[in-house]
């Protein structure tokens, strides 16, 4: 299956998440949260093939980070996979947002410059704003919305853009989380762990663990566990193609 958000750099112990990935052979993102860390991260997964390195520049360092622009330019070449960004509107950083615009929308316009990206972005408490962003630059690629708590009208408006939303064991484990999933439908979930922010029962979430989420899509829609394990991998088949 899949991991398509994990924080693999930010692991405690490097070995347990890169065993782990190689263990369960899930086709794993490994997203970064400034341009600088993209290539120590690509080199710390670069014998894992199955496991693929995104440039990001996230939103919550993007008032501290905002310098780094410049070498994002220079690295967007060299990946498919843009992320992790987005905005953030939460408190402490929505003082920021005017950084936090500027640096996400110089990132989607990089971005028109191609034709393959994908995106995986953040928007918490900012869901108007980052749908927003993205209606003004309708060709930067695929949007994959992380960890997503819209209403379920932003949820329909997502879908009619052609955004993907990507799930997880730790947005399951709230009420106010499996409402948002229980809106989306099934040819639009991706799966995700944000490993090792996120958690479950005191754990940091690893790739594997996505297995959870499959559990739960499987209870909730009635479907066997291998039916939506086919459905995800066939949305997941849909928007990395053949180019990889």
């Amino acid at each position: 299956m899949m991991d398509l958000h994990c924080h693999v750099d930010l692991y405690p112990d490097f070995s347990e998440v890169l065993n782990d990935i190689q263990s369960c052979n899930f086709y794993v993102l490994s997203v970064t949260t400034v341009p600088s860390a993209f290539e120590g991260t690509e080199g710390l997964t670069k014998h894992l093939k199955n496991c693929k390195t995104a440039l990001g520049l996230h939103p919550q360092l993007a008032h501290q980070r905002k310098n780094e622009l410049v070498l994002f330019d220079q690295l967007i070449e060299r990946t498919r996979y843009i992320g992790e960004i987005g905005l953030d509107g939460s408190k402490g950083f929505k003082e920021h947002f005017a950084d936090q615009l500027m640096v996400f929308n110089h990132i989607l316009k990089s971005c028109e410059s191609y034709s393959d990206k994908i995106l995986t972005i953040h928007s918490l408490n900012a869901v108007d704003d980052v749908l927003t962003c993205l209606k003004a630059y309708p060709r930067a690629g695929t949007p994959i919305l992380h960890w997503f708590l819209g209403s379920k009208s932003q949820v329909d408006t997502a879908v009619d853009m052609g955004c993907y939303f990507s799930i997880g064991p730790a947005m399951l484990d709230s009420a106010r989380g499996r409402k948002v999933v229980s809106w989306m439908p099934l040819n639009r979930i991706l799966l995700e762990t944000d490993g090792p922010f996120a958690k479950l029962n005191g754990k940091a979430l690893l790739p594997s663990d996505t297995n959870l989420a499959v559990q739960y899509l499987s209870t909730i829609n009635g479907i066997d566990c291998t039916d939506i394990k086919n459905s995800i991998k066939s949305n997941l088949r849909k928007i990395v193609s053949n180019q990889d």
